[in-house]
């Protein structure tokens, strides 16, 4: 036998195999353990909806250029049987990124969430539009549901919206996330910040929550100086108390659908639910979503004299207790406005508040429960 051609066939039976051993390892390599492009590190933005296979994630991914090959993180998320702990979300994941690595951002928990920021104050209409800027819902789907019958149900609340229950806080939500997930989260918030001591302080006031929320809401508007809201709140309650018109300007513009910035002497007189100048007590509801201080300025007032406050423009505000001292302290620092002034009214004996009805605790499917208070009431 020639042993030169011994010698080649040998060195073929070893080679060969060994150059397909060098191949599928470069290939496995650059499948599995290197990224698509490990300079392109720009954040690529994917939603993972309820239900969605992996393998419908993995071709997404290969057809936004973020994998090579989508069968590598199908298979790597099926042998390790690391396909069913994805939590339902969104996810940033980059070309810069392995498969490994991907897999491991995907059952990590590290997902994006979207930021909603509301101020004290803000109505259900602002916080239509924080929802929107989030990218979460749109304003008008938010609104239709901060105002449905079925839902407000749910919550076993009998207000026309959910206007004063959503606590003020910056909140992170994850998407797909819908108006009952948003509004839920708010309202448990709300009710974190709404203790026994409150429902027994209110039982003292003999009001429901629904009208602390309602007071609290109108010295969320009417001053955003903490220190100066219990005097606002003695004021409401010194008015409720003689029987008098609680004549908030806050009240008046909550209730005009179109409002220009610019309140006139004749919007007060304009005859809606929510004129206080028109009609005597609290008005139906809150007008906006107060914080902690409004709602503890509005449950343990200041001890005063108070029925009468003005704007000086400056955040702060004088406080009168008759009406000729509140006429001085117009002319002060609203010269004009006093000539607009209502005239001053005969304090009637007001009617007394009957006791609440308690009402039984909601039971809520879905992500998030939420319990009202027994308080609770128009």
């Amino acid at each position: 036998m020639n042993v030169g051609r011994f010698i080649i066939r040998i060195s073929l039976f070893i080679l060969i195999p060994l150059l397909i051993a060098l191949v599928t390892y470069r290939f496995l390599d650059r499948a599995f353990l290197a990224p698509l492009d490990h300079t392109k590190k720009n954040a690529v933005l994917v939603e993972i909806t309820e239900g969605r296979t992996i393998k419908s994630l993995s071709q997404e991914l290969q057809q936004r250029s973020v994998l090579r090959h989508w069968w590598t993180l199908w298979f790597l998320a099926t042998i390790s049987d690391k396909a069913n702990k994805i939590q339902a979300c969104e996810y940033q994941v980059s070309a810069a990124m392995t498969p490994k690595e991907i897999l491991r951002k995907l059952t990590s928990g590290d997902v994006f969430k979207h930021t909603v920021s509301l101020k004290e104050g803000e109505t259900i209409s602002d916080i239509a539009k924080a929802v929107e800027r989030a990218e979460l819902i749109s304003a008008s789907e938010f609104l239709r549901g901060a105002r449905d019958r079925a839902l407000l149900a749910t919550a076993n609340m009998k207000s026309d919206s959910f206007e004063g229950y959503l606590f003020p806080d910056t909140y992170y939500f994850c998407r797909p996330a819908t108006v009952k997930d948003i509004i839920w989260r708010m309202l448990k918030e709300g009710d974190k910040h709404w203790p026994p001591a409150f429902t027994e302080q209110a039982d003292k006031l003999n009001l429901s929550r629904q009208e602390i929320l309602t007071m609290a809401s109108m010295i969320e508007k009417e001053s955003s100086n903490y220190e100066e809201q219990p005097l606002i709140a003695s004021v409401l309650h010194n008015r409720l108390a003689k029987g008098m018109k609680l004549q908030s300007d806050p009240t008046v513009i909550y209730g005009m659908e179109n409002f220009d910035g610019n309140l006139r002497p004749e919007d007060r007189d304009m005859l809606h639910p929510y004129n206080t100048y028109v009609n005597y007590g609290l008005p139906p509801g809150p007008i906006s979503n107060p914080g902690d201080t409004a709602i503890r300025a509005a449950l343990f007032p200041k001890e005063t004299t108070y029925l009468y406050f003005v704007a000086k423009g400056d955040g702060n505000h004088v406080f009168s207790t008759t009406y000729q001292e509140q006429l001085v302290a117009v002319e002060l620092y609203q010269p004009g406005r006093a000539a607009g002034m209502p005239p001053p009214e005969v304090i009637a004996t007001p009617a007394p508040i009957a006791p609440p009805t308690p009402m039984p605790t909601p039971a809520i499917s879905g992500k998030a429960t939420y319990s009202i208070s027994p308080k609770q009431r128009r």
